[in-house]
């Protein structure tokens, strides 16, 4: 059957608008254990186990690679959980922007709330919550889901090094080439024409 409309293809240049995260910036960006506790007993919320959720996160990475070791060889397991422990650390990283954000937000309503001219920002009716304090406690409660997905991220780049042997670093996929995009241009084209 012949085409009775050419179809032209554009290529796509992959562009890095950002590098993709690494532990060290989801450890800068998540509140530690320390200030896990604090937050804890500050606001009255529950003491995570960090150490707890870090070794069963790395236990279900080393059981992952485990069932799949039958399956996979070494270059795919690696490509494999390479994906999978940049999920966790992507996560973490995401959930750590999100705290620090969370965190402004109630910095700026605590400055607001003391100023005692503004009438906007004082406490509601006795028994309700003022908009600084609720969002005081919604910085707390994301600082722990923060943390929490720290400690899996940071099980997960744990057994990774232990199963790959080596230490875990994002995937960066290469910038293409103009050379490249020509030479694709062309290579479509000529398989255009081949119908």
């Amino acid at each position: 059957m012949a085409k009775t409309a050419s179809t032209t293809r554009t290529s796509a240049r992959v562009v890095q608008l950002h590098k993709a995260p690494t532990l060290e910036m989801v450890r800068l960006a998540c509140p530690d254990a320390a200030q896990a506790l604090r937050i804890s007993k500050s606001f009255g919320l529950p003491l995570l186990d960090s150490d707890g959720i870090r070794e069963t996160h790395a236990h279900l990475i080393t059981e992952t690679a485990s069932a799949l070791s039958e399956g996979l060889k070494e270059r795919a397991m690696q490509i494999h959980l390479q994906r999978i422990v940049g999920a966790y650390v992507g996560s973490a990283h995401g959930a750590g922007q999100f705290y620090s954000r969370a965190v402004s937000e109630a910095r700026d309503a605590t400055a607001k709330a003391a100023n005692d001219a503004r009438d906007e920002d004082l406490d509601g009716p006795v028994g309700l919550t003022g908009s600084a304090q609720r969002k005081r406690e919604f910085a707390a409660d994301m600082g722990l889901q923060a943390h929490a997905l720290l400690m899996a991220a940071v099980g997960a780049v744990d057994a990774y090094e232990q199963v790959v042997g080596e230490r875990w670093k994002p995937f960066e996929r290469p910038v293409e080439q103009a050379g490249q995009t020509l030479d694709r241009k062309a290579a479509a084209l000529q398989m255009d024409a081949l119908g």
